[in-house]
């Protein structure tokens, strides 16, 4: 277990806050604090250097602030050291296209990630990825994800990662799978924000930064409301009859 405050550190919600997803922060940072572990949350502008820390988020954001966001992570270095020493990177959308090795500028052309995560994006079809989304994650503990979607990118995982999990409803990666994960990083097209549609998935990233393998448990009955209500509206009517969405 960490001896000081746990410090969490959304990237950028300057360039990177397109769709709400700095709540995953929030949603860490709450989660750990009602267990009794001390949690400092950082808003980490793109206008100053990335303050270190043991849990990063990055969400979704516009194809110009995209490329701004990777250029300027890629001039600081200090997310690829925090990897490199441990850290955790939860990244979404645009995030999950940063910290892989390339993703389509506005025009198409390829513009080098971080490559924290070995998986390439391309421009898709005319029709863009938007709407509901359940993944069945290949995850330890973790079980079924909801989220909303609303990206234009086809992304190849390579083999230094495995897939984040299925896809039973909506498009992620466009192979019938969403996400790729290696070491403590993990990138989705899963917006929500995802943390707070999917709690294990919260718990899992809170418990590879802070070191311990059994975190207290918590009251999420509302959490778990919000999740057969967004599974309801997600699956199709045979799944909903059988309430095959996780409890």
């Amino acid at each position: 277990m960490l001896s000081r405050p746990l410090r969490i550190v959304v990237v950028y919600p300057d360039l990177l806050g397109t769709y709400g997803d700095g709540g995953n922060g929030l949603v860490l940072a709450r989660r750990a604090e009602r267990r009794g572990i001390p949690a400092e949350l950082i808003q980490a502008t793109s206008d100053d250097p990335l303050p270190s820390a043991d849990l990063y988020t990055l969400g979704g954001g516009e194809d110009g602030p995209q490329v701004q966001a990777t250029e300027s992570l890629t001039d600081d270095g200090t997310l690829a050291r925090a990897v490199e020493n441990g850290a955790v990177v939860f990244a979404v959308c645009a995030g999950y296209q940063i910290v892989g090795t390339t993703f389509p500028a506005a025009d198409g052309t390829a513009v080098p990630g971080l490559g924290l995560l070995d998986v390439t994006t391309v421009k898709g079809g005319a029709r863009r990825a938007v709407g509901e989304i359940v993944v069945d994650a290949d995850l330890p503990g973790v079980g079924r994800l909801t989220g909303f979607e609303n990206h234009g990118g086809v992304t190849a995982t390579g083999p230094g990662v495995r897939a984040l999990g299925r896809v039973r409803v909506g498009v992620g990666n466009g192979d019938h799978t969403d996400g790729a994960w290696s070491g403590r990083v993990v990138g989705t097209y899963l917006h929500g924000p995802a943390l707070a549609r999917n709690p294990a998935l919260a718990d899992l990233l809170l418990s590879w930064a802070t070191g311990s393998d059994e975190l207290a448990p918590l009251d999420d009955h509302l959490e778990q409301a919000l999740r057969r209500e967004r599974f309801d509206a997600a699956l199709p009517r045979r799944y909903r009859l059988q309430r095959r969405w996780e409890r």
